[in-house]
């Protein structure tokens, strides 16, 4: 694969919010990477997504009903012609050497099935509390590039052609956890890398309530869909400190039982799960302060738990599914 002549397709999945999609085009247009294809599927727009998308040269296709980024995603890949494919997700704005660098990691190592992005720590438009929150705790603890085959998500992935061929596209009943699902299929034959390199801003939710509904129901749909193998949570110290919340919250009623000194084991707990996280912490007070860094570990507690919760729910979901096909062989775990 020559970098320099290497078509890539970029396939963006969209449903309404045009001004974002017109930022997502605008950055491809940036790109200094040629030849470029952009295909913007159309997942069931109400607004006037189709019109900004072909205004700015992209080629538009539709879904006959809303069906979700995965099944977009493989539509997309089937009007590509490029011998790289890019996936990103219309809500981010990569930067502007993001697909030079992608092609040239994945020409320079034969053996790599796909690149993927980080999103930066700052929000491409929403400016709330909750937003600043998100990404940078996306930042930090979502897509660390210290743990490449974890965090490969499908927001920001590139694959070359013939390998997504190959492995086969994404699974279209999936709404939440496709990234997993493609991840472990993908790395059961080839290597992956997630890199600094590739990179974009993205507008992320802006109140703690959606952010809070978002995390329930990946977590519990990770953990009704675990495979064995997989890390729970994607990180042992993630899935821990969740834990650890959980039993803290157990433990509340203690001093009524015990008296005052049965309120040290909550507290324990609660500090043994910010230990676990300790060096985000410490970078997120170093780089915005006390005031926000406060704000941080109140949301990320509340985060932390949450998932736990929610992970907690799909298994207890799980083990019901088991017991009701041991009972009923020809059911199986829906897939929410």
């Amino acid at each position: 694969m020559s970098p320099e002549s290497t078509l890539v397709s970029v396939v963006i999945p969209h449903r309404d919010r045009s001004h974002l999609l017109r930022l997502c085009l605008h950055a491809i247009a940036q790109q200094t990477h040629s030849p470029i294809e952009v295909i913007v599927v159309d997942d069931g727009s109400t607004d006037d997504s189709v019109r900004v998308a072909t205004s700015m040269g992209a080629t538009v296709v539709r879904t006959a009903t809303n069906s979700g980024p995965a099944a977009a995603r493989n539509l997309g890949a089937t009007h590509a012609r490029g011998r790289v494919l890019l996936f990103v997700d219309s809500d981010i704005a990569l930067e502007p050497d993001s697909v030079a660098n992608a092609v040239a990691m994945l020409a320079a190592e034969p053996l790599l099935g796909a690149v993927g992005g980080i999103l930066l720590p700052q929000s491409l438009v929403s400016d709330t509390l909750a937003a600043r929150y998100r990404a940078l705790q996306m930042y930090h603890w979502w897509m660390p590039t210290g743990r490449p085959t974890l965090e490969l998500h499908a927001c920001v992935l590139a694959v070359p052609a013939e390998v997504f061929t190959e492995v086969g596209p994404f699974n279209p009943d999936l709404r939440d956890t496709e990234s997993s699902d493609y991840r472990f299929r993908l790395t059961q034959r080839y290597q992956v890398r997630i890199t600094e390199a590739v990179r974009g801003r993205h507008d992320h939710d802006s109140t703690v309530r959606m952010i809070l509904r978002k995390v329930f129901r990946r977590a519990r749909i990770s953990a009704a869909e675990w495979r064995r193998g997989e890390t729970p949570g994607d990180s042992m110290a993630r899935a821990l400190a969740g834990a650890l919340l959980l039993a803290a919250v157990l433990a509340i009623p203690l001093p009524v039982l015990v008296g005052a000194a049965g309120a040290v084991l909550p507290l324990a707990l609660v500090a043994a799960a910010i230990a676990l996280d300790g060096k985000t912490y410490r970078r997120v007070f170093a780089d915005r302060g006390l005031a926000f860094g406060l704000y941080f570990v109140a949301v990320h507690l509340l985060v932390t738990f949450t998932g736990a919760a929610g992970g907690a729910v799909g298994t207890f979901q799980r083990l019901l599914s088991r017991r009701s096909a041991g009972t009923h062989p020809q059911h199986s775990l829906a897939r929410s």
